[in-house]
């Protein structure tokens, strides 16, 4: 329950309104808005750190925008993933104020300007053509409250690319790796940093790349000990893990 409803409850039973029994069952039971098409759960920040997240593929832009309103209405931030062109058309009509990346395919909606950033995380890609899943997780790392910050195109082909670097991802609390061809640019980035990495294979490459199957093995099989790893194409996750750890550390060090 947000904390401004929490306080509605206490005002009605000061005001005799709600006596102490309801207020208290009211009060066990996890928040929850009950729609049509969704059951949308409120308390998840209490739990979680975060509220929920809209996952919108598959559903229809009134569904999305119906979600949207719910948690705008409990005072919640609101992030969506995967949002369509059709999706970003409509929810841009209809919230205009919030912020879209095309690229990550997301939509943001804070419940207030103000944001406090800890820690540290750096997101790394192979190639250019990582970029759409390495985007989408910088947007959610960055929207979670860390320092978030991108290396474009510094794979295992050209090293020295990555080696140029080196000062900008070492200080990291937490390193996202997004490659996809034979996937091994994070266990070198493993291999380089006292840090977690998290490896997150793509669906791209040529046809024994099995649509990312290949360096989801790869990475699977990391000498680096260091390394952990997502599902294909799984932006989101990586961010919203690396931000929890990152977070976690709250920037320090040892």
């Amino acid at each position: 329950m947000a904390q401004d409803q929490i306080r509605e409850l206490l005002e009605q039973v000061r005001a005799g309104q709600l006596d102490i029994d309801a207020a208290l069952k009211k009060l066990q039971w996890p928040g929850v808005a009950e729609i049509d098409f969704a059951t949308v759960d409120l308390h998840r920040r209490q739990r979680c750190g975060f509220p929920e997240i809209i996952f919108c593929e598959g559903k229809t832009s009134e569904w999305v925008a119906g979600v949207v309103r719910e948690l705008v209405a409990a005072g919640q931030d609101c992030l969506a993933t995967r949002v369509s062109e059709e999706q970003s058309a409509y929810l841009a009509k209809v919230f205009p104020q919030a912020e879209q990346d095309r690229l990550a395919r997301t939509f943001w909606l804070p419940a207030s300007s103000e944001r406090e950033t800890v820690g540290k995380v750096s997101i790394i890609t192979a190639g250019t053509s990582d970029l759409p899943v390495a985007q989408e997780a910088y947007v959610t790392a960055r929207v979670l409250g860390t320092n978030a910050s991108l290396i474009v195109d510094v794979g295992v082909a050209g090293i020295h690319r990555l080696l140029r670097h080196y000062d900008r991802f070492t200080e990291s609390d937490v390193i996202v790796v997004v490659a996809g061809m034979d996937g091994a640019l994070p266990s070198v980035v493993g291999g380089l940093v006292d840090c977690p990495v998290i490896a997150v294979p793509t669906s791209i490459g040529y046809g024994a790349a099995f649509s990312g199957v290949a360096p989801l093995l790869t990475m699977l099989n990391a000498c680096s000990a260091n390394v952990l790893v997502v599902n294909i194409d799984n932006g989101f996750k990586a961010g919203y893990v690396a931000a929890l750890i990152a977070r976690r550390h709250g920037g320090k060090r040892t």
